[in-house]
């Protein structure tokens, strides 16, 4: 039966006794409304592909897809149609492509070791960030890396800020995103999934300068430690240097004739050689790590891998302090190294250099750069021999530090 079809008129067909009937629209040639015995109402479409077989397609159930709207899409097809697009054709080339894809897809771990291998082995975080992924997506690294999505990225870092670790969440985020894009381009994933995730706080600069009580304190509670941690949280101290530069530090590093420790750019965060010198307090914690370490490793309780666990360091330091001292990091101990040595009439050029920030302006030559590893070496054997005595109590009252006179020579 052919008709124009209106809701009135769909409205008073009957449902066939058994089976299916089905009614053409003359509106949109090929259009056809089947009806069902259980009620059912679908729209159906066909046409000649220009050049091709002729196609049925579903449009969808009436009134879902009312009258207007399956004439449209049935206009549409038959545009397709006439410039030889073929909607079935396409459909299954695009299934047979999944199908290979999701053949020859590989799985979360898989991409992570690829991850690993061309881009974050050459980073000198990259130890954290591969072990950071993998923890994060421990129950899914057998799946397919292309079934990941935006929602599945965007729920690890939330679940992380609940948890409590609000900027490690932060950290998840700068992971995750260079992950994605590094996936995207080399078609693991569908889309850069990661381009779009949230943080999960905003971040403000934190500058915590602990008193000479309170590092004395911190100073006192290292000695409650094991024969492993305690060194190492006191050079961190004596030093002013990063954690990670002195979790790692290997006996090569150290010259003990000339009391430094010197580190490669590779090791550095600004990627620049850096000398630290060693006051005899600090030679001293490296002493009781010389008697006991058996690796390449100064602190490692392997002798294969660098010491970590940080946080029970510093949760075993907590039960030896007072209950009311405001919260504090590791890091702060460089904040504090500054700030008082600065006090102490230290010139603020020579501590920064201690501390290995990076400099202003132009970069260097090859000749300066090479020059300023060893570039006021003396000005800094002075400040950090006197930071030695500073936390450790032996500071004399009232003591001027006197800096060599060729500092001031050479401006």
């Amino acid at each position: 039966m052919k008709v124009q079809l209106t809701d009135a008129l769909v409205r008073t067909i009957e449902n066939p006794a058994k089976g299916r009937a089905e009614i053409s629209d003359t509106v949109r040639q090929g259009l056809r409304l089947r009806v069902y015995d259980n009620g059912r109402r679908v729209w159906i479409f066909e046409k000649r592909v220009k050049g091709g077989k002729k196609r049925k397609h579903t449009l969808g159930e009436y009134p879902s897809v009312s009258i207007k709207e399956a004439r449209r899409l049935a206009l549409e097809i038959e545009n397709e149609a006439a410039n030889g697009i073929d909607r079935v054709l396409e459909r299954k080339k695009q299934a047979a492509e999944k199908k290979e894809r999701d053949r020859t897809a590989k799985t979360v771990e898989e991409v992570i070791d690829l991850f690993v291998a061309i881009h974050l082995e050459k980073l000198r975080t990259g130890v954290t960030v591969e072990r950071t992924l993998r923890a994060s997506f421990a129950g899914r690294l057998h799946e397919k890396a292309i079934d990941l999505t935006e929602a599945d990225f965007q729920s690890l870092i939330d679940e992380k800020a609940a948890s409590g670790a609000q900027v490690m969440a932060n950290r998840l985020k700068a992971y995750l995103s260079k992950f994605s894009k590094f996936a995207y381009k080399r078609k693991f994933f569908h889309d850069d999934i990661g381009r779009h995730l949230e943080k999960a706080v905003r971040e403000v600069p934190r500058e915590r300068v602990l008193s000479l009580a309170e590092m004395r304190s911190i100073w006192a509670a290292t000695y409650s430690l094991s024969s492993l941690t305690g060194p190492l949280i006191r050079l961190l101290m004596l030093t002013g240097q990063r954690r990670t530069e002195i979790a790692a530090l290997q006996w090569s590093e150290i010259d003990f004739e000339r009391k430094w420790i010197a580190l490669s750019g590779a090791r550095m965060k600004n990627g620049s050689w850096h000398i630290t010198h060693l006051s005899d307090a600090a030679l001293a914690e490296i002493a009781i790590r010389r008697e006991l370490s058996t690796g390449d490793f100064v602190f490692s309780s392997t002798g294969t891998t660098p010491v970590s666990g940080f946080t029970k360091i510093k949760a075993a330091l907590l039960k030896h302090l007072p209950e009311d001292m405001e919260p504090w990091t590791f890091h702060d101990f460089r904040t504090s190294f500054g700030t008082h040595m600065a006090e102490r009439k230290a010139p603020e050029a020579i501590v920064d250099r201690i501390l290995n920030h990076a400099a202003s302006g132009s970069a260097p030559s090859a000749v300066a750069r090479i020059y300023n590893r060893a570039e006021f070496l003396e000005e800094r054997r002075e400040i950090l021999d006197a930071w030695a005595d500073v936390i450790t109590g032996d500071e004399a009252e009232g003591e001027v530090i006197a800096f060599s006179p060729r500092r001031l020579a050479r401006g």
